[in-house]
């Protein structure tokens, strides 16, 4: 006869997600309990049979309609029944790496050309609904830690990211040169698309992450269109410095003009005159200086006059009468 179990409860460790009880053979004097954040499933050929919530139970038979209905039970409290039992972790398993097994190709939306980029990431991953996920996992054997599962979902995973990854760069408009800015909004996008496809396995996505976008550097065309992006805001860059040095040397040449303007004032207050009478006097100083240009002008056509008079006088072309008299005539008009 199997030895009988006493005492039902979980004895795995925090990053399993199912843990299968090593008993299978039990009685309504056993005793069960579920921990806070888990869930007991008694499953037999197959089907799910009982589910129990966190607490302490005696395996009565109101506890087990199913499996008592199933086995026909004798009224001897003590006669063993045959059954598989399953604690489902439902408290958050942190930090479950992910990463692309291939490259992801699509077409860059800014620039419009092909591109091949690599992820990875964490995720946070809970068992919402356990019937579902062990139903899917078919019986899930003697249990699933977190790399065993996540080793069950890696196709099914890759499938999913590399298209949501390509389809998220596409939809949102996200240049290549700027992922590294947008990974958080670009993680919320993917993981939003990804939730319904996990649920359909009793599983909640609580977080998604991606941490790590591989760029194809020293690809030829990727370096083409990085140059000509980094380019442009190196040319808006210069092109705000030249504005601001010529904004700097406007504002000194308006400083020093006031600071002149400031030190005339001075000036003027100190020797007891206006600016008004300054430029009265800058006014009769230009227009001495005008007359006296004029007078010298006058004097010296008056002698080539008086020279070309003195040699018609010589050559005997006028008189000494009429010399005299155009020569004060002459003097006249200058004095």
């Amino acid at each position: 006869m199997a030895k009988i179990t006493d005492v039902l409860k979980y004895e795995g460790d925090n990053y399993t997600f199912i843990w299968k009880h090593p008993s299978q053979d039990f009685n309504c004097l056993t005793q069960l309990i579920v921990h806070e954040s888990q869930e007991a499933v008694f499953f037999m050929d197959g089907q799910i049979m009982d589910v129990f919530g966190p607490g302490r139970y005696t395996l009565e038979t109101q506890n087990i309609p199913l499996i008592s209905k199933l086995l026909n039970r004798f009224t001897d409290d003590t006669s063993p029944f045959h059954c598989e039992v399953y604690f489902i972790n439902k408290a958050g398993q942190m930090n479950i790496k992910w990463g692309t097994d291939t490259k992801v190709q699509y077409m860059e939306p800014i620039y419009g050309f092909p591109i091949s980029i690599g992820a990875s990431g964490e995720m946070i991953l809970q068992v919402e609904d356990g019937c579902k996920l062990l139903l899917s996992l078919a019986g899930a054997g003697n249990g699933v830690n977190r790399d065993e599962l996540t080793d069950y979902f890696r196709g099914f995973l890759m499938a999913k990211v590399k298209t949501y990854i390509a389809q998220t760069m596409r939809v949102e408009k996200i240049c290549i040169f700027q992922i590294d800015e947008n990974l958080n909004a670009f993680s919320q996008a993917i993981h939003k698309l990804l939730i319904p496809d996990f649920a359909d396995y009793g599983l909640c996505l609580d977080k998604f992450f991606v941490t790590t976008i591989v760029k194809p550097d020293g690809d030829k065309q990727y370096e083409k269109f990085k140059e000509i992006y980094f380019r442009q805001y190196a040319d808006v860059a210069e092109a705000k410095l030249d504005q601001q040095t010529d904004l700097i040397r406007a504002q000194t040449e308006a400083q020093k003009v006031v600071i002149d303007s400031q030190a005339q004032a001075t000036k003027r207050e100190q020797e007891g005159y206006t600016y008004a009478q300054e430029r009265s006097f800058d006014v009769a100083q230009q227009a001495a200086k005008s007359k006296a240009q004029l007078q010298a002008e006058d004097i010296q056509d008056f002698r080539k006059r008086a020279e070309k008079l003195k040699i018609m006088k010589d050559t005997g072309l006028i008189s000494d009468e009429e010399f005299a008299k155009i020569k004060q005539q002459m003097i006249s008009q200058i004095l």
